[in-house]
C-alpha cells in the first residue's frame, strides 16, 4: 500500500519525471493557485464553517441546553451543516481553484467489482479496529495509572468523549422504523456524501498533485481524523480515513469511499440499534480481561487485511495489463 504503488489513478500509467507530482503537470486541470494552499484553505475553510459558524448557529436557534433541545432540530441542523459548510464549499472551491468539479472531486463511474473488493475491507476492518481500540484503552489505562500527566489528560478526553457519546447517542435513537429510517439518511448517507467530495475528492486530489499518492491520502486521513473530535477513536479514524483514500486514488472514483464511508457508518448504527449504544464502540479506558483475545484477532485481522490489499493491487495490475493489450 506504500505509495499505492507509484502508478496514477486505475494503475493505468507509471509515474515518469514527466508526470510525477511536483512538476507543473496538473492532470489537465489549470489551478489558480497552488494544489496544496488550495487545500489547506479547503481544510481551514470547512473547519471554521462546519465548527465554528455552524456551532453558533444551533447555539442561536437551539440554545445553549442540547440536551432538553428538539431531537428533530438536532438531526436537521446536523443535516445542514453537512450539506451547507462541508459539501456546498468543496464543490465551491473545485470550482473557484480548478473550474472543473468532475474531475477534481473524481466524479467517475465504477464497478461493482471494485466496490465488491473494497467493501470487503469494511468488513475486516470493523472488528480490527474495535479490537484495536480495547488494545489501545488497556495500555492508556496502565499509563494513567503511573503518570500524573497521563491522567490529567485522560481525565479531559474523558469528558469531550463524554460529550460527544451523548451528542450521538441522543442523534441516533429512534422510535419507530420511519425515525430510525432518517436516522440512517442523516447518519450514513448525507456524511457519505459531503464528507467523501471534501476530503477524498476536492482535499486529497489537491494535494495529489504536488505530493506522492500515499502521503496526499495520509495527510487528508489525519486531518479527517481530527474533525471527528473523538480523542480516544482518531487512530481508528485515521486508518480509516487512510483506506478510504486509498480506495478513492485506485479506482479514482468517488462513489467508491462514499459506498465504503456509508458501509462503516451503517454497521455501527445497525450494531447501536441491535446491541445498544454501551456495545456500540469501546471508547472507555479500562483494563482487559481479554487483552490477549484481542491481540489474536488484531494481528489475524491485521494479516487477513493485508491480503485483501495484495488482491486489490493485483485486480489493479491486471487491468492495466488488459489495458495495454487493448
Amino acid at each position: 500500500m506504500q505509495d499505492f504503488n507509484e502508478t496514477d489513478n486505475k494503475g493505468e500509467n507509471p509515474i515518469t519525471e514527466e508526470n510525477k507530482p511536483g512538476q507543473e503537470k496538473f492532470e489537465g486541470l489549470n489551478p489558480i493557485i497552488s494544489p496544496i494552499l488550495a487545500a489547506f484553505i479547503g481544510l481551514i475553510g470547512g473547519f471554521i464553517l462546519y465548527q465554528v459558524v455552524g456551532g453558533l448557529l444551533t447555539i442561536i436557534i437551539i440554545g445553549f441546553d442540547l440536551e432538553s433541545a428538539s431531537v428533530s432540530a438536532l438531526r436537521l441542523m446536523t443535516m445542514a451543516g453537512q450539506i451547507l459548510f462541508i459539501l456546498l464549499p468543496a464543490l465551491l472551491f473545485a470550482k473557484w481553484f480548478y473550474n472543473d468539479v468532475g474531475k477534481v472531486i473524481r466524479a467517475n463511474s465504477t464497478s461493482l467489482k471494485e466496490i465488491g473488493l473494497f467493501s470487503i475491507g469494511i468488513i475486516i476492518l470493523t472488528p480490527l479496529l474495535q479490537a484495536y481500540l480495547h488494545i489501545q484503552n488497556h495500555f492508556l489505562y496502565i499509563l494513567a495509572e503511573n503518570s500524573s500527566f497521563v491522567n490529567t489528560l485522560k481525565n479531559f478526553f474523558d469528558t469531550l468523549n463524554e460529550m460527544v457519546e451523548k451528542t450521538y447517542g441522543n442523534l441516533l435513537r429512534a422510535d419507530n422504523i420511519f425515525e430510525m429510517a432518517f436516522v440512517f439518511f442523516i447518519i450514513a448517507v448525507i456524511p457519505a456524501v459531503s464528507e467523501e467530495v471534501m476530503f477524498r475528492g476536492y482535499i486529497q486530489k489537491s494535494f495529489e498533485l504536488k505530493m506522492k499518492p500515499f502521503t496526499a491520502a495520509l495527510i487528508t486521513a489525519i486531518f479527517f481524523g481530527l474533525y471527528h473530535f473523538n480523542p480516544y477513536g482518531i487512530i481508528p479514524l485515521i486508518l480509516l480515513g487512510l483506506f478510504f483514500g486509498y480506495a478513492a486514488y485506485k479506482s479514482n472514483s468517488i462513489i467508491v469511499p462514499m459506498v465504503l464511508h456509508f458501509l462503516n457508518n451503517f454497521i455501527a448504527i445497525a450494531l447501536f440499534y441491535v446491541i445498544g449504544d454501551d456495545e456500540l464502540i469501546e471508547t472507555k479506558v479500562q483494563p482487559s480481561t481479554e487483552l490477549g483475545d484481542y491481540l489474536s484477532l488484531f494481528l489475524g485481522l491485521c494479516v487477513l487485511f493485508s491480503g485483501l490489499i495484495f488482491l486489490i493491487n493485483k485486480f489493479y495490475e491486471r487491468r492495466k495489463e488488459y489495458a495495454g493489450l487493448s
